[in-house]
């Protein structure tokens, strides 16, 4: 039996110059070659190890990575021990402790590393991934100030006008009888969010009378349900990163090839927008978010890249839409099994407007306080992002108690807060009436389906607007009912949203009061 002593070898003084110092130049001409057999970390010839690339990619990447993001230091002013433990390898006798901090020059690079931030989040620099910092400020500041707070009433005749023509069409499905007739739900409301948030956008309307490219919008329902799914999706690479290495793992190609068809469908409409404004007044340019982008892009074009317009659309028409759809999905299911409930919220519509005298508007949300406690309610039962999107502690912090350093991914299980038997009586429950006398404040922690502080969702006031007037238009002209005797399943979905495993089936027939009204859309 041939045992080589290896350390002897490559700490001998007849062999090396000062063995005992650490003298990382003596390799620096060092290509590879092992030196004759003075140096042979790996053995040699046939029988050496196998898995020495790999072992010296993972330790270069590993290691250089570490001293790019972090200043480092000892525990004490003693020297690390540098004494080597028993066994057929040589770990530490005493394992190192460092004090490590992020160099300030890097911090912006220590984004959260989720596979759904680097590819659809544009390497972490959109709205929803980008860190805290300049850039992001600038993106939030964007999506509040042209499009989701003045201009959520500019866009208010939108708004009426694709939930009107939503009527239209559950109108034109009803026998001529009068007796019910079934609808998807789930279509029928994405259909409807989409129009409003692709009118504010990007000026066009893709389901409907007068809709164009059914193509396009069918490309645009496949994205848009792609992304939860994925978005959500365990990544085994984020625990196993050698997969990432040796480059198998399926889900980042899927992912790569969603990013693929999400760019080609947004640039479509950047190309368009760019075509259309050439001799256009000013006005009409800034009709939309898009030609607002556009028009900053004119004065800063090197900032605001058509890469920075495809994600701040994106994001916008994305989660706008998914999440608004499924929220009233959701809260129509709630009041079919609960159907005292929807007498109630029919009531209080018919008293505050007249049983027939006009049709909701936007107008009359605040005065419709049981209606706006059937969203919050749902909200909190079946909130549409129940795990909020992940998110990074910029400085070290303690949460119940336990102490959690800078730059740690948060995973915030918004579900289990508001379903807490601990902060909400009979959590399982649905009591609109809870939320009365709620006046928008989130009632601290307990409540906040978009999020909380700086990072919650900009969109809030705009998903209120449309949840609102659709849910109440569609309480207010129609008798609803299940498909069957057997209440509707709230089982919930996979993906980052939490849709419902199985899209509602219900039956309408317009109300008897509401007919002439409905007649005249």
């Amino acid at each position: 039996m041939l045992l080589v002593n290896l350390w002897a070898i490559q700490n001998d003084a007849k062999l090396w110059e000062e063995p005992n110092e650490l003298k990382p130049e003596r390799f620096i001409d060092f290509k590879g070659r092992r030196d004759g057999f003075r140096l042979m970390p790996f053995g040699y010839g046939r029988r050496g190890c196998p898995g020495e690339n790999l072992a010296m990619h993972v330790a270069g990447l590993a290691l250089g990575s570490l001293i790019q993001c972090f200043e480092w230091e000892r525990i004490s002013e003693e020297l690390v021990d540098m004494t080597g433990g028993p066994g057929l390898t040589m770990p530490k006798a005493i394992p190192w402790l460092a004090k490590c901090k992020p160099r300030q020059n890097i911090d912006n690079l220590l984004a959260h590393l989720v596979l759904a931030g680097k590819h659809l989040g544009y390497n972490y620099t959109n709205l929803v991934w980008a860190s805290y910092g300049r850039h992001w400020r600038n993106l939030r500041q964007i999506a509040i100030l042209e499009i989701l707070s003045t201009r959520v009433q500019m866009f208010a005749d939108i708004r009426r006008g694709e939930v009107h023509a939503l009527l239209q069409r559950l109108v034109r499905g009803t026998t001529n009888g009068g007796h019910s007739h079934t609808v998807d739900m789930k279509e029928a409301l994405f259909e409807m969010t989409l129009n409003i948030l692709m009118m504010m956008i990007a000026g066009k309307q893709y389901y409907g009378d007068s809709a164009e490219e059914l193509e396009k919008s069918r490309r645009f329902k496949e994205i848009v349900t792609e992304s939860f799914q994925l978005s959500g999706a365990t990544n085994i690479g984020d625990f196993v990163p050698l997969l990432e290495w040796i480059g198998v793992n399926r889900l980042e190609d899927k992912v790569k090839l969603l990013k693929d068809k999400r760019d080609k469908f947004m640039q479509d409409l950047i190309e368009e927008h760019k075509n259309s404004k050439k001799g256009s007044s000013v006005e009409q340019k800034n009709n939309t978010m898009i030609d607002v982008l556009l028009s900053l892009q004119d004065s800063e074009p090197n900032y605001y890249t058509d890469e920075v317009i495809r994600g701040m659309s994106i994001v916008m028409l994305t989660a706008g839409t998914d999440t608004t759809a499924s929220t009233m999905e959701w809260a129509l299911s709630l009041l079919l099994n609960n159907p005292e409930a929807l007498k109630k919220v029919q009531k209080e519509i018919d008293t505050h407007i007249g049983e027939s005298s006009r049709l909701l508007d936007d107008s009359d949300l605040v005065q419709l306080p049981y209606l706006h406690g059937i969203i919050n309610e749902t909200l909190r039962m079946c909130p549409a992002a129940p795990i909020l999107v992940p998110h990074e502690s910029s400085d070290e912090c303690v949460i119940g108690g336990f102490r959690v350093p800078r730059g740690t991914l948060l995973l915030v299980n918004l579900w289990a807060i508001q379903n807490d038997f601990k902060l909400w009586e009979e959590p399982n429950d649905f009591k609109p009436e809870r939320f009365i006398d709620f006046k928008g404040q989130r009632d601290g922690f307990r409540l906040m389906p978009f999020g909380y502080g700086k990072r919650g969702c900009p969109g809030e006031n705009l998903a209120m607007h449309v949840a609102g007037l659709a849910l109440g238009s569609l309480i207010q002209c129609f008798e609803w009912e299940r498909t069957s005797e057997e209440p509707v399943d709230m089982t919930g979905g996979p993906g980052l949203t939490m849709p419902k495993a199985i899209p509602l089936l219900a039956k309408c027939r317009p109300r008897q009061n509401i007919d002439n009204l409905l007649a005249q859309l």
